[in-house]
This record gives C-alpha cells, sequence and structure tokens, in this order.
C-alpha cells in the first residue's frame, strides 16, 4: 500500500526478501539535506551521507556540512569518518554503507541514503564491484606525477578519450578514481569500465530527486557561499592548512578550498575566490545533470520551486 508523507506517495513493493532503501538524490543547493532531516523523522529513519566532502573531519563550513543542530536529533552516519589527508575509497563508501544499512534495517527502522555525489550513489543503486587488480605503486606514482602536470580537467578529458564509459562514471574532480582507471587500464590493455563487475542488488530502492528551475539553484547557490564566507570559511581553510593538510590533497581540491587557498597563497582576491567559487560550482551542478537523468526510470522526480 501507498506510504504517504505531507501528500508523498510512496509506493512499497511487494516483499521479496531484499532490505528497503528510500535514496534521495538530486543537484547541489536542492534542499537534499533539509528535505532527508525532515523524512527521517517522519518515518523513524536514519541517514546515511552519501556526499563524499563530508567524509572529512574540520571541513565543515565549505562542504555545508549539516551542524548537529540541523540533524535534529536524527542519526546521521558516514559524516566525518577521515582526516583530510586520509583516502576514502569507492569501495570503502560501498563496504560501510552496505554495513550501515544492514545494521540499521536489523533494528527495525528505515534506511535513508542522501547526497549528491553521483558515482557513490550509482555504486549503490548498481551494486558496482571495482575490478580486483591490486595497485601498481610505480604506475600510480606516474599517473600522479602526470595529473599534477596537466591538471584534473585534462587529465579527465583524456580519459574520456580511452574511455568514454569510465569517465562518464567518474566526476572530473576526483583526481584519484581517474588515475586508478588508468592504472588499470595501462596494467591489463582493457578498458576500466570493460572491468567493473555487477552484483545482484540485495536491497530495494525507491529513488526520489529533488530539483528546482536551474535559475532558482543558483540563486541558492549564491546564497549558500555568501554564508559559507560570513560564517568563517576563509578561517576554517587557514586552519586546515596550518594543522599540514595543503592544497595538493585531494580534500583539498574540492571546489571551494582550492580557491581560498589560492587566495590564502596571494595569488587571487578574495572577491575573485569568491566569484569563482559561484562559478565551479554552477559548473558543478551542470555535471551532476549527467548523473541524476531526467529521464532516468528510476527516478521520482519533484520540483520543490522557489524558496
Amino acid at each position: 500500500m501507498p506510504l504517504t508523507c505531507n501528500g508523498w506517495k510512496m509506493s512499497q513493493p511487494e516483499h521479496d526478501g531484499k532490505i528497503p532503501i528510500t535514496v534521495i538524490v538530486g543537484p547541489t543547493a536542492a534542499g537534499k539535506t533539509s528535505f532527508a532531516i525532515g523524512l527521517a523523522k517522519l518515518l523513524n529513519a536514519e541517514i546515511i551521507s552519501a556526499d563524499s566532502r563530508y567524509f572529512y573531519r574540520g571541513m565543515n563550513i565549505g562542504t555545508a556540512k549539516p551542524s548537529a543542530e540541523e540533524m535534529q536529533g536524527v542519526p546521521h552516519h558516514l559524516i566525518d569518518v577521515a582526516e583530510p589527508d586520509q583516502t576514502w575509497s569507492l569501495t570503502q563508501f560501498q563496504q560501510a554503507a552496505d554495513e550501515i544499512i544492514r545494521d540499521i534495517h536489523r533494528r527495525g527502522k528505515t534506511v535513508l541514503v542522501a547526497g549528491g555525489t553521483g558515482q557513490y550513489i550509482r555504486a549503490v543503486l548498481e551494486g558496482w564491484q571495482p575490478p580486483a587488480l591490486g595497485p601498481d605503486l610505480a604506475l600510480r606514482a606516474e599517473l600522479e606525477a602526470w595529473a599534477a602536470n596537466c591538471g584534473a580537467a585534462e587529465m579527465h578529458r583524456k580519459l574520456a578519450l580511452l574511455d568514454p564509459e569510465a569517465a562518464d562514471h567518474i566526476e572530473y574532480q576526483n583526481v584519484r578514481r581517474t588515475i586508478r582507471a588508468f592504472e588499470v587500464i595501462f596494467s591489463t590493455g582493457e578498458r576500466f569500465s570493460a572491468q567493473r563487475l555487477q552484483h545482484e542488488l540485495p536491497y530495494r530502492p525507491l529513488v526520489i530527486g529533488l530539483n528546482r528551475p536551474r535559475e532558482e539553484l543558483y540563486r541558492r547557490i549564491d546564497r549558500r557561499i555568501e554564508t559559507m564566507f560570513a560564517e568563517g570559511f576563509v578561517a576554517e581553510v587557514a586552519a586546515l592548512l596550518a594543522r599540514g593538510f595543503g592544497p595538493e590533497l585531494p580534500s583539498m581540491s574540492a571546489i571551494g578550498y582550492r580557491e581560498v587557498c589560492a587566495h590564502l597563497r596571494g595569488e587571487i582576491p578574495l572577491e575573485e575566490a569568491i566569484l569563482l567559487i559561484k562559478r565551479h560550482t554552477r559548473t558543478y551542478v551542470r555535471r551532476q545533470a549527467n548523473w541524476f537523468k531526467p529521464a532516468d526510470p528510476r527516478i521520482h522526480w519533484y520540483d520543490l520551486g522557489t524558496s
């Protein structure tokens, strides 16, 4: 029978032995966090974050990470699980998410997965299994030097020439994942995408997509970024740098952090850093549309309008 929450009807399929999960997706600034918290309170649910920016401790303002007050007592998982200089791979995320999903279900609560990192959402929804090939550290070091020389965007463009499907499934800012794709390609002589296996999905997902008109998203992004700086974003980045977390770290290459690092090095004025963050975030929203497509039959889309 359908479950209705404030006008939202969510059909419950027949029991098939799989764990039911509700997945909330959508672009940056659509309102996923507040919606997920409100829905979790209605459904007695716990939230698993599928936002890769939330993994790192001390990176709060620039990621718009929800505060304890904003969480309103709703348990959240996979937030603040690593230091900025630690690597959290897709495989680690999948393993941790699966363990948490099973634990929440065993305790009789509803599972909500929410986030805007398309790669992590798709891995959950499609049961990805990464290639079993072990690391080639010497090759990886060469690829890392190559990436440092040509930059994330160019590295991703080169991957798209060799393996368009792999590039389509890797966000261009994820240099570590791009390098891993090249590592597998050069080591095996086969496309990275051809070696990604899938297993039968142990979940029964209901996917809710949240969206707003593009211009409204841009307005919300601008307001969010201005609020970040008013709340001390520059000081947050300075504190991370003072602790030894340098701008070369993958975590510090996230939108916002790299621009503020450039400002703190004296390369650009603050006003330019803010404009660049707004511009790069808008570009990221357009890229997110490649992960969460309006025509995807799995996603039940809702337009939240303006606010």
